[in-house]
């Protein structure tokens, strides 16, 4: 069954663009001193070269359309502009050098409070129903994509192991191997990349995992062989290559709030009223665009704000 989860909201288009602001974060790593050597439907298997195949006998609607108000990105561009430091830290280093992680066989252990835990191989995972969600990206870094993901919601799966009343988190751990994932032998970030949601959060319906895009299994540099993708908050929430997944009582730590607290909270909501410390968040550039336009409130997807009702979302960034 296909399923189209698709945008409320179309964007406008404005002002010119000024420079990519992911410079900044990148001048922020140096100003620091931080180096930059940096479920059913069969899957067909990667290569071993790490190269998309096709997810079959899915039929997906031709991605060159408009997707409730936009157009989907190039499947170019989000497969070769990745932020993904365990392969480099420019943008095109992902695509050139995550051909090094091998996705199979790649396992997922699940455990912390819960009554079920227990390890889920990725292709078991895949015998079951996958979805075709169209969702906003938005990175903190003020550029954003628009990618038809393919996977299945993270709430159902999560509760397939029973999670206790002490489940009041949800932590995420990548593999962290520095034989096929050079960049974590430097001290760019604290390995492995971890992150976390609020139970409900991850509960939420838009929650979602993805083991693919645009009819394809995942890119190793865009987060094969399974990422999390929540499409209200900024793109450093949706970590890649999850190995771990953890209930949890208090709330886990996570990479870049560890890295920068005052610049990365845990929530990391879109929320255009908030700047990072050093650019404006209350506008972004499209990939393949020469226009800027308003960020909207949650990435344009309001059904999510009961989550956070009676929070100052100023404090709780």
């Amino acid at each position: 069954m296909l399923i189209r989860i698709l945008p409320p909201n179309a964007l406008r288009e404005s002002d010119v663009t000024p420079e990519p602001m992911y410079l900044d974060r990148r001048r922020f790593l140096a100003g620091m001193g931080i180096g930059v050597a940096a479920l059913g439907l069969p899957l067909t298997a990667c290569s071993d070269d790490g190269k998309s195949a096709v997810l079959a006998p899915l039929k997906l609607a031709r991605h060159t359309e408009e997707a409730g108000g936009e157009k989907v990105t190039e499947f170019e561009t989000v497969s070769t502009y990745n932020n993904y430091y365990e392969f480099g830290t420019d943008k095109s280093d992902p695509a050139r050098n995550a051909q090094s992680l091998k996705t199979r066989p790649w396992t997922i252990k699940v455990d912390g409070e819960c009554e079920a835990p227990g390890t889920v191989d990725i292709d078991s995972l895949l015998a079951g129903t996958l979805e075709e969600r169209i969702y906003r990206h938005r990175c903190v870094e003020a550029w954003s994509i628009v990618v038809p993901w393919d996977g299945f919601a993270l709430g159902p799966f999560l509760k397939r192991f029973k999670p206790t009343s002490k489940a009041k988190y949800v932590a995420f751990e990548t593999l962290y191997d520095p034989k096929q994932m050079p960049d974590t032998r430097y001290g760019v970030l604290d390995w492995p990349y971890v992150e976390g949601l609020r139970i409900d959060e991850a509960m939420h319906p838009l929650a979602f995992l993805s083991v693919g895009m645009y009819g394809k299994v995942l890119p190793n540099q865009d987060g094969a062989p399974l990422r999390l993708t929540i499409p209200w908050k900024y793109g450093y929430k949706s970590i890649k290559a999850i190995a771990r997944i953890r209930f949890v009582e208090t709330q886990p730590p996570t990479t870049w709030n560890k890295m920068a607290a005052n610049e990365y909270g845990f929530y990391s909501n879109v929320n255009p009223h908030v700047d990072h410390p050093r650019w404006s968040q209350a506008r972004e550039r499209r990939l393949g665009e020469l226009f800027k336009r308003d960020t909207l409130m949650f990435n344009g997807y309001p059904e999510v704000a009961s989550l956070y009702a009676g929070m100052d979302l100023k404090r709780y960034y």
